[in-house]
């Protein structure tokens, strides 16, 4: 019973994401995947395929994978970059480096991987992918040129770089969990592979894409965005940078990343609303910023916590982690992580492979450089590709599953086989 449960839940998140992603009720909109993780995890609860006191003993627990502090952790980064994207930081700055490269489509391109990089590392990729996917499609359908070349180099851009630093993405946090690595001691060993997959995969895309950008911009399209408000901009800058400072010497000041990037957060909360106050304005790129919080992961994450306990109690965990275990943990944990992910989405994928016993601290980072790589092969392997396939709807950019694919699987492949070799190299 309980693999019954396990199994179809997986299908219908894959489904959703591929068929339904989204459910409509009256005026309210939501994705589809969160609510069938948490069926599932129900009935496994309601079938006693795991107890409750095991899952509040997990959701209780005092060690850095607990699940809630991981997730406080992620949303409040996120909101601190959600707070700089509502003040307009991210749109002035694409409109700025717009107006520097405009003419060279290859500068123009080169420029934008740059940029996103950038961002990236210290943001997060899903919020960049948020931000400057509309700005590029409405950018080269006024200039009247081919947009995929960017999108694709966006997506790939954001999803390599979020694996350099151990914010980046929620699967970073969990698996670095899993083995108490410090913001430091991740940075230390990550920023190599980070690099030589940034350098694959942007030579790739560049070989794929390079016959298109040799046509000029013959219709230059730049907007005039306003500079943002300086006050805010600075508050949210303030937050973000010092919150990054003090995560990256946690260890050593002996505080938990979790309360840091709260305190900021309930910071950033308190000091914008004394601003409005003060200026007398409503304050609505706070209220926007609160709103746009990514809480769909909260029930999402929960839930397949409460199924890889499941998988736990079944002995399909030490089993798979048993067989990866038999060859070279970098290339199975690495491409075994990947191939899961595009079965099971990277969180889920993520969950499963920190609960198995892993061999060295060789299979954790394999795992981390999956999780983000996966992303690249399938909108399946990530919610950021779920968001951006999305987003390409929306503005009527023709990209399917198929050409997804195409692309993902020529460009993730060889950049994540070299990114592991890199990873074997340092290890």
């Amino acid at each position: 019973m309980p693999l019954i449960i396990i199994v179809l839940t997986i299908v219908l998140i894959i489904c959703s994401i591929l068929y339904f992603p989204t459910i409509r009720i009256k005026n309210i909109k939501f994705s589809s995947y969160w609510p069938i993780a948490l069926i599932g995890a129900l009935l496994l609860i309601v079938t006693n395929s795991v107890s409750l006191e095991t899952i509040i003993n997990t959701f209780t627990s005092n060690n850095s994978m607990n699940p809630i502090k991981i997730l406080v952790l992620f949303i409040s980064m996120t909101i601190l970059s959600i707070f700089l994207d509502e003040v307009g930081f991210f749109k002035y700055i694409a409109n700025k480096a717009t107006t520097l490269l405009n003419g060279s489509q290859i500068k123009l391109f080169i420029g934008f991987y740059i940029l996103i990089s950038v961002l990236t590392i210290f943001t997060s990729n899903d919020i960049i992918i948020l931000t400057f996917t509309p700005f590029i499609c409405y950018y080269c359908k006024n200039s009247k040129i081919n947009p995929i070349p960017y999108l694709v180099s966006e997506f790939v851009a954001a999803n390599t770089w979020s694996m350099a630093l151990i914010i980046g993405n929620p699967t970073n946090i969990y698996l670095a969990s899993a083995f108490n690595i410090d913001f430091i001691e991740y940075l230390s060993v990550m920023i190599l592979p980070t690099i030589v997959a940034s350098i694959v995969s942007l030579s790739i895309l560049y070989l794929l894409f390079h016959k298109s950008l040799e046509n000029k911009i013959e219709n230059l399209s730049i907007d005039n965005v306003e500079t943002p408000n300086k006050a805010l901009l600075i508050i949210g800058l303030f937050h973000l940078i010092t919150t990054t400072v003090l995560i990256a010497i946690s260890s050593y000041i002996n505080l938990e990343m979790w309360l840091i990037t709260l305190c900021f957060v309930i910071s950033l909360i308190l000091t914008t609303t004394i601003y409005f106050i003060i200026k007398k304005e409503k304050a609505t790129v706070l209220i926007n910023t609160i709103k746009r919080a990514p809480y769909s992961l909260i029930p999402f994450v929960l839930s397949m916590f409460v199924i890889v306990l499941s998988l736990n109690n079944e002995g399909i965990t030490s089993s798979i982690s048993n067989f990866l275990n038999k060859t070279a943990p970098i290339l199975s944990f690495g491409v075994g992580g990947a191939v899961a992910a595009n079965f099971i989405n990277n969180i889920p994928m993520s969950v499963l492979f920190a609960n198995m016993s892993l061999s060295s601290n060789a299979s954790i980072y394999a795992s981390v450089i999956a999780s983000n790589i996966a992303a690249y092969i399938t909108p399946v392997g990530a919610l950021a590709g779920i968001m951006w396939m999305s987003l390409l709807k929306t503005y009527d950019i023709d990209f399917s599953f198929k050409k997804f694919m195409g692309y993902g699987t020529l460009i993730g492949i060889p950049t994540l086989l070299l990114a592991l070799l890199t990873l074997s190299i340092i290890i």
